[in-house]
């Protein structure tokens, strides 16, 4: 007689199971079905499916298309070229994305991945035309540790060239133990979670659904017949009547509510089609998923667009990804427009030199071919052409515009002389910057094409001024503050340290006497001497040597924004001289405490100034930081904003900074990087008073602004 066996079987995975069938998936016994072990395709069903969607197919043609999706999964691309197959709707369709519901979708449980004598069974795997292109994993609830030891587990799989054929054709994958986020821990061990398979280590997402429905609506009932089919080919026929089962079944479990937020079929068709980015880095292809705020936002930008809205802010903290999500969008609207029959044309706009740099590297990263405008009358000539010229290799196409080349009152266009057929949409990043009624960027953009679409970009938007970001550049489309963002693991919250007092006493005497020796002297003057900078890089150094021997971890770089232009120069020469390519020494006998300090060593570091070097020889420094080549900068006013590094773990004040500007400079620590849950500021000038008033500031403005909202902030 078979046992009651309340495990993550009955308590998360079949109700899971019998979730997705009420979703429109069928569920299939591996008993009656055979699938090629290689691919894990189920070869039937797939060939079904394909004739189905694809009319005039053969089953040469059939034979054809299987034997390139299986050449393509052998390929060492995170399955780059597979998904180029799925998601491809020119000679034979994967997908019918233009009647998504004509599909077949499956679900199947313990599916087995093997090959070499290496397996695994993900607890559900999810079909479509046959293909795995999503699996759970559950845990049962209280499993201490659970998500992030299964994710540990997988991600170990990932690393094996046996499984690589498995990698490839994944799209997604969830894992749940079936418990509501926990808000007050920095670790992912309660809730429900998804990513995009990876080679190396990738972070889980959180989901927090923000689209209002009814179940009711998007479901179907389910039988008696097909759930005891369910429970009967799991062995659980027991369960059936048991008040646990009957309760785990309920839609608002939290594995059922994330189940129906990335597989309910409108939604895993969107991610399929528009959710997923190859990114190239220098250490190789990574697979990014979309994170559930730029889904929200890319399709509330196109909810806008339907109600003839064609301009408006999206709200998104620093370092949640705004880039990112202006390529996704485009992705998404580009679709949208040519189910319209109209050409769309995508602009990013910056209002820097340095961030035309980060945004073409971060656009071709992703795969769009990027162009550059360099005059007013290359933008005026690119407004008036109707096709993307620009694109030699088929890459869909995004033009980068600085916003210095509207530098004059000269109209961009005369006349209204742009095409009409063209939908161009501008991105406008930064909007936060104090864009003003009268000045030549909004009025030469605003006649460039009065039927574009203007899309702000801001993690801090201006309120209550002149410059007010919502009353020139439209209502906000999609919110999402930086307390949500640090809950939801994408920015860290940050740690202010103050410097020791015997230290401080130190300078201050140094000041004291440069003084009383000096007369009267300036302050720039009198901060750059090198008898006052020496002392004050010494502790610089010492202290961040010690941070990274307390985190373990000397792969995190650091910055010092220094008082003046003159006190940078004095750092970093001075780090030249004592500093900088010194090779510690290294003993026969050296013991694993000497070894951690000796790899801590600070023996490299670079000046980023706005009039030292060449715009080239800034940028070359800027990526040499970015890749761990670099571990300290000294700055003076650049790289305070847009500046994107997630190894800069410690920024160093030196220069007091006002306002909004503060807020934006102490914004450079917070990026998510490695097991860090902090970003961490050293305050030498006392900013707690300026931060203290501007928080309150800007707070008492937002409160204006978003009235009964602010609660969400």
């Amino acid at each position: 007689m078979t046992t009651k066996k309340f495990n993550e079987n009955s308590r998360v995975k079949i109700p899971a199971i019998i979730h997705l069938v009420k979703l429109g998936y069928t569920y299939l016994s591996k008993k009656n079905n055979r699938y090629d072990s290689k691919t894990n395709i189920f070869k039937d069903i797939f060939n079904e499916s394909i004739k189905k969607i694809n009319k005039e197919i053969d089953n040469e043609g059939l034979i054809k298309i299987y034997d390139k999706i299986s050449s393509s999964l052998k390929n060492d691309d995170l399955g780059e070229e597979f998904y180029k197959i799925l998601t491809s709707e020119n000679d034979i369709k994967l997908l019918d994305f233009n009647n998504f519901e004509n599909n077949t979708f499956n679900v199947v449980t313990e599916l087995k991945y093997e090959n070499d004598g290496e397996e695994f069974r993900p607890d559900i795997t999810v079909l479509i035309n046959g293909m795995p292109l999503a699996f759970i994993e559950v845990k049962i609830p209280n499993n201490k540790d659970g998500i992030l030891v299964e994710q540990e587990r997988m991600q170990s799989r990932f690393k094996k060239k046996e499984f690589k054929n498995f990698i490839n054709i994944t799209q997604l994958i969830i894992f749940s133990n079936n418990m509501n986020y926990d808000d007050n821990s920095h670790l992912p061990i309660e809730g429900s979670f998804y990513l995009t398979p990876s080679y190396n280590a990738s972070s889980l997402n959180y989901f927090r659904e923000e689209e209002k429905f009814n179940f009711q609506d998007i479901s179907k009932n389910i039988t008696d017949e097909e759930e005891n089919f369910i429970l009967e080919d799991n062995n659980l026929v027991t369960i059936k009547n048991s008040k646990e089962f009957i309760t785990n079944k309920d839609p608002q479990t939290p594995t059922n509510k994330i189940c129906t937020s990335l597989l309910q079929k409108k939604r895993i068709e969107f991610l399929l089609r528009f959710g997923i980015a190859y990114v190239s880095t220098k250490k190789g292809i990574e697979k990014h998923i979309m994170r559930y705020p730029q889904i929200f936002a890319a399709q509330q930008i196109k909810n806008k667009i339907d109600k003839g809205i064609n301009k408006g802010v999206i709200w998104h903290t620093q370092g949640s990804g705004k880039t990112a999500l202006t390529y996704y969008s485009l992705k998404y609207l580009l679709n949208y427009f040519r189910s319209k029959k109209k050409i769309s044309k995508y602009y990013f706009i910056v209002d820097r030199i340095d961030l035309v740099t980060q945004a073409n590297k971060e656009f071709r990263s992703r795969g769009l071919s990027v162009h550059n405008i360099e005059s007013k009358k290359e933008f005026s000539d690119n407004i008036k052409s109707n096709a993307a010229i620009h694109n030699a290799n088929g890459n869909d196409e995004i033009i980068v515009v600085n916003i210095q080349k509207f530098d004059s009152d000269e109209s961009v266009i005369k006349n209204n002389d742009y095409n009409l057929d063209i939908q161009r949409i501008y991105f406008i990043d930064e909007v936060h910057r104090g864009y003003t009624d009268n000045g030549t960027f909004l009025a030469s953009l605003e006649e460039s094409d009065r039927n574009a679409i203007k899309i702000g970009l801001t993690g801090t938007p201006t309120l209550n001024t002149d410059g007010n970001t919502r009353r020139l550049f439209g209502d906000y489309i999609h919110k999402y503050f930086y307390n949500r963002s640090i809950i939801d693991g994408y920015t860290l919250r940050l740690i202010r340290e103050i410097m020791e007092t015997h230290e401080k006493k130190k300078l201050e005497k140094i000041l004291e006497e440069i003084k009383v020796k000096k007369g009267s002297i300036n302050k720039a003057e009198l901060y750059s001497k090198e008898i006052f900078v020496e002392p004050l890089l010494d502790y610089i150094i010492n202290d961040f040597e010690r941070f990274r021997i307390l985190n373990e971890d000397n792969s995190v770089g650091a910055m010092v924004v220094c008082d003046s232009g003159e006190q940078a120069t004095t750092m970093n020469k001075i780090f030249v001289d004592k500093y900088k390519n010194i090779t510690p020494k290294i003993s026969d006998t050296e013991t694993y405490h000497s070894k951690i300090l000796r790899k801590s060593k600070v023996t490299s570091g670079a000046l980023i100034l706005h009039d030292e070097g060449t715009r080239d020889e800034r940028k070359d420094i800027v990526e040499e930081f970015k890749d761990g080549e670099i571990d300290i900068l000294f700055v003076n006013r650049m790289l305070l904003t847009g500046f994107d590094a997630p190894r800069l773990k410690k920024i160093y004040l030196a220069r007091k900074i006002e306002s909004k500007n503060l807020l934006q400079a102490l914004t450079r620590v917070n990026r998510t990087y490695k097991n860090f849950r902090y970003g961490y500021v050293v305050d030498f000038v006392g900013i707690q008073e300026e931060f203290d008033k501007t928080n309150e500031a800007y707070l008492k403005e937002l409160e204006e602004e978003l009235g009964d909202e602010i609660e969400n902030y």
